[in-house]
């Protein structure tokens, strides 16, 4: 009787893990469909994006246009074609590499050296007072290049994608959405801010959701939707009531 009810506890908890492992899996990677809403449809769709499949916006909405997208991701990955973010999907899309299109050797090399940079911490200052003046500069050399949703070259940048550039010429690697770069450096209010630092808005959804390099003087760098790379002023009417925080990144 004690050797069969040892067996059996065995088998439990051999159960028991199995279950752990796979609700943990599921935990991990959602399954996203028609309908579906919320941040992991909005990472999806920002990841579709950036691999240049046919996506107009992020909407947070799991629609038709996000479902024939979905659809032609994993006929090029020879996923089976449901147009539902399963498991391997997900696997797939986050660990997909951008199809940039470079036109000259220097973009390529610039693409190689991103990838081996190491990212910067979160929650901690990172930018050397010594360093702030040629991040600025650089900043400042792209004024001018037209504002492109889901853009990451001089030849179109959207607001997220023009300050990882930025960073990556001098050799720091930031995250690339706006809400993650929100996670860098410490929270301040914007008579703290010094030159150098990041300042973000609420623009198209709930959070940080756009973003920019603080210049000095309530002055900040960013990729404008309508007039591409531009300084404006934290007073604007516009900017100021759409403000979320400013983050302090030097040290």
């Amino acid at each position: 009787m004690e050797k069969r009810y040892c067996i059996l506890s065995y088998k439990v908890l051999i159960l028991a893990i199995i279950c752990c492992f796979i609700n943990a899996n599921a935990q991990a990677a959602p399954i996203l469909k028609l309908n579906s809403h919320g941040h992991d449809v909005i990472v999806l769709q920002q990841n579709l994006i950036r691999m240049n499949y046919d996506l107009s916006k992020v909407s947070g909405n799991y629609d038709k246009e996000t479902q024939e997208a979905v659809k032609a991701f994993q006929k090029d990955h020879k996923i089976k074609v449901t147009g539902i973010v399963n498991r391997e999907t997900w696997r797939a899309i986050k660990g997909g590499k951008q199809n940039v299109i470079v036109n000259s050797q220097s973009s390529i090399n610039e693409k190689i050296i991103l990838d081996n940079l190491s990212s910067v911490p979160y929650g901690r200052q990172f930018l050397s007072k010594k360093e702030v003046p040629g991040i600025i500069a650089t900043a400042k050399d792209y004024i001018g290049v037209p504002y492109v949703f889901g853009g990451d070259t001089p030849a179109g940048f959207d607001c997220s994608g023009y300050l990882e550039y930025v960073f990556a010429k001098h050799g720091i690697r930031i995250p690339r959405t706006a809400d993650e770069q929100y996670k860098l450096g410490k929270l301040v209010e914007p008579d703290d801010l010094e030159a150098g630092d990041l300042v973000f808005f609420t623009t198209y959804e709930p959070g940080a959701s756009h973003c920019g390099i603080y210049l000095g003087n309530g002055n900040f760098i960013h990729a404008s939707t309508s007039r591409g790379i531009r300084v404006d002023n934290l007073d604007n009417t516009y900017w100021a009531s759409r403000y979320y925080g400013g983050k302090h990144i030097v040290k």
